[in-house]
């Protein structure tokens, strides 16, 4: 199916501020069902709408497919896609409040303007007209032919819905956010009036220099409960693990050397020597039973070929080897096996697909499929202008509108192996036909012109690895760490690990389903993060882990647990210190500002030891001598001309303040045009305040971690 193949291709556009997106539980239904007995999908709920287990697992899908075409993991993704499926929801509700509705009239005619429609030409003729019709037909196709490619749909029009509620919603309200012509003329009146101020300033940093003063933790918890919206946390861990490679020793080094070696020059232990690499009659099956990277047919530009020989290969003669030579933590050994310019090759082609094909929606058999091939072939042979009125029975997508042009090709362009042997086969002006996993192939070989040089070669490698002698020794460093470490305090864990240089990270907000751990990115993070969620996990345990493949061992140490609720305040520390530190001292300051009882900007000064300065302060730009200090410009121009002001906690100071006088500079612009600036950008604000917002407030019940820990507990 053309139209909604390419959907599949471009799934990644899904992924936006209202995409729905994915989670996953992959447990036994009965086992949910003795633990939430009659509601086993429910995972969550958002203002009472509920986040079931399937919508999830359909979202999976589609965030998978993102993942896998941009060549990215598909791990550490559960936590994002649960924050925009709540999201989703959130958008929802709202268009349902206001009365809106998404009828299906509504959903064709907004289609054209979604993201993986309208950022695509190909769903739009010559004149710019969407192609509505032919998606709808192609939908109806699938429903009736392709069960795969339907559900695919029917995954991604929820997360279209969801993108044209959040369209319609966010259109209606910033079409009725207005600005007055009061606010403006306000406004203007910030924007041009000079405030000239004489002030002293007690600095943060110089007054802690002689005016020790140390956040306590129960200062930060004070702090948070001051902005519970904005230190909402969720469950998480505060971890830290140390980390102890399992790195090959320079006897392992030696031991992989001597083992290609032997491969190279004297053979295989079950050929007796009378086979090796530089005498082997099939040198891809040798590498497919004796190398630790496998066989590469293609052939591929100097770009392409390892460092070791780069300079070596353009000389060689076929059958020359090279080697050993390290890349990266592999020996290698290679050998030309074959070379050729790689023309660049221009085609055009008719495809004519049946069932079972990749890709393919066709219905009709193998054997029709190559009989009408076959047919079409002799016609156009016949008379070579046939091709273009075979296209209309192409089942490539847009056969006709290219005139089944697939472009400059090379023999390493990722064409189908059956395609590029026939361009390499034939010359200019050939026509003929190929079969590949797509289908038939109706081919005609419009120009070809030489290029550079390609190569053929196969590469025997072995990877160093580590010994079981290294192997232990790491176990013994990692276990005898843990045994020095158990039942002590994160201090002493963390200046252990520094103390013997062991690698060290402390990843404060770790989430039961964030997947991958910062700094380590191994396969064992999961495996950490379920056991530092465990219910029996407490503070101050330890255990090890050893990474598959490698060896490395990695010591884990729970420094902290965070329950849904307010954040802990350790956890957030580095966040917000600086700020309690200051408001400490700040009040500090004010006590000794109000004892003192001073009259004026000089007797401040002297008392403090500091000195008075000037400056000319702004509300829209409110920068006091380089520091930005909103608080100190709403005091000058609140205070009456020549009058010494309360203390004024700023951002990097407590001020005193007299304002000597005001003007105005005018600047350009006139009501009309600050009205219409403030409009647009109070409109492009909007939109992530209000979702924000919505968050804010909303009733988020989150389930998952229950379902989880219970599920693994049956």
């Amino acid at each position: 199916m053309a139209i909604l193949g390419e959907i599949r291709k471009r799934s990644w556009l899904l992924v936006g501020v209202i995409a729905l997106a994915l989670l996953a539980f992959l447990v036994n239904p009965d086992t949910i069902d003795k633990v939430f007995g009659k509601n086993p999908n429910i995972l969550g709920k958002v203002n009472g709408d509920e986040i079931t287990r399937d919508e999830l697992n359909d979202q999976l899908f589609i965030m998978q497919q993102q993942a896998q075409q941009q060549g990215q993991p598909t791990k550490g993704l559960e936590e994002q896609a649960w924050q925009i499926l709540v999201q989703s929801k959130l958008i929802k509700q709202q268009f349902e409040k206001m009365g809106l509705k998404l009828t299906d009239e509504i959903f064709w005619s907004q289609l054209q303007y979604d993201p993986i429609f309208a950022q695509n030409q190909q769903y739009f003729d010559e004149k710019g007209n969407f192609k509505l019709q032919e998606i709808k037909s192609e939908i109806e196709k699938a429903q009736a032919t392709n069960p795969e490619n339907y559900n695919f749909w029917l995954k991604n029009k929820k997360a279209i819905e969801y993108r044209m509620m959040a369209r319609i919603l966010f259109g209606n309200i910033t079409a009725g956010i207005t600005v007055s012509k009061k606010e403006a003329e306000l406004m203007m009146k910030f924007r041009d009036e000079m405030a000239n101020i004489d002030f002293v300033k007690v600095d943060y940093l110089e007054y802690s220099k002689k005016n020790n003063v140390k956040v306590t933790t129960q200062d930060l918890a004070d702090y948070i409960k001051l902005h519970p919206t904005r230190f909402k946390a969720t469950a998480s861990r505060n971890l830290a693990y140390a980390y102890f490679p399992a790195t090959p020793s320079a006897q392992d080094d030696a031991a992989t050397l001597n083992e290609i070696n032997k491969l190279y020059l004297k053979g295989t232990d079950a050929s007796n020597g009378a086979e090796n690499f530089q005498n082997t009659k099939n040198d891809s099956m040798f590498v497919e039973l004796n190398s630790d990277v496998p066989f590469i047919p293609q052939y591929v530009g100097l770009n392409q070929v390892p460092q070791g020989i780069k300079d070596k290969i353009a000389t060689a003669t076929i059958g020359q080897t090279f080697g050993p030579y390290k890349e990266q933590n592999l020996y290698v050994v290679s050998k030309l096996l074959d070379k050729k310019a790689s023309d660049s090759t221009q085609s055009k082609h008719i495809l004519i697909a049946y069932k079972g094909a990749e890709r393919s929606t066709a219905t009709r058999t193998k054997e029709a499929a190559k009989k009408i091939a076959d047919s079409l072939l002799a016609v156009i042979k016949a008379d070579p202008s046939k091709f273009a009125e075979g296209l209309k029975l192409s089942d490539e997508p847009n056969a006709v509108e290219r005139n089944g042009s697939v472009g400059w090709t090379t023999p390493t362009s990722p064409f189908a192996p059956g395609y590029l042997k026939f361009l390499a086969d034939n010359p200019k002006g050939a026509t003929g036909l190929a079969e590949t996993s797509f289908g038939y192939h109706i081919i005609n070989v419009e120009d070809k012109k030489s290029g550079s040089m390609t190569y053929k070669i196969a590469h025997l490698a072995k990877n160093v690895k580590a010994s079981d002698k290294t192997e232990n020794q790491v176990l013994t460093q990692a276990t005898r760490f843990i045994q020095q470490t158990e039942g002590k305090s994160f201090n002493q864990f963390k200046n252990l690990a520094e103390k013997n240089k062991y690698r060290f990270d402390n990843p404060k907000t770790v989430g039961r389903f964030q997947g991958t751990l910062p700094g380590l990115g191994t396969d064992k993070d999961g495996d950490i993060i379920s056991w530092a969620f465990d219910k029996k996990r407490n503070i101050g345990d330890t255990d090890i882990f050893t990474v598959e493949g490698t060896g490395d061992r990695i010591v884990a140490y729970v420094v902290g647990k965070q329950d849904e609720g307010l954040a802990d305040p350790e956890t957030v520390r580095d966040q917000i210190e600086p700020i309690v530190k200051n408001k400490l001292l700040a009040k500090s300051i004010i006590e000794k500002i109000n004892s003192g009882k001073y009259s004026s900007l000089d007797q401040a000064a002297k008392a403090f030891g500091t000195t008075k300065a000037n400056a000319v302060v702004n509300l829209f730009n409110p920068s006091v001598n380089g520091s930005m200090e909103p608080r100190v410009a709403g005091a000058a121009f609140g205070l009456a001309s020549n009058k010494l002001s309360q203390p004024v906690e700023g951002m990097t100071g407590v001020y005193l303040v007299v304002k000597k006088s005001v003007t105005t500079n005018k600047l350009p612009g006139d009501v009309k045009q600050i009205i219409q600036s403030m409009a647009q950008q109070n409109a492009q604000q909007f939109t992530g305040s209000f979702l924000k917002s919505l968050q804010d407030n909303a009733d988020i019940k989150d389930y998952r971690i229950d379902v989880w820990d219970k599920t693994a507990q049956q």
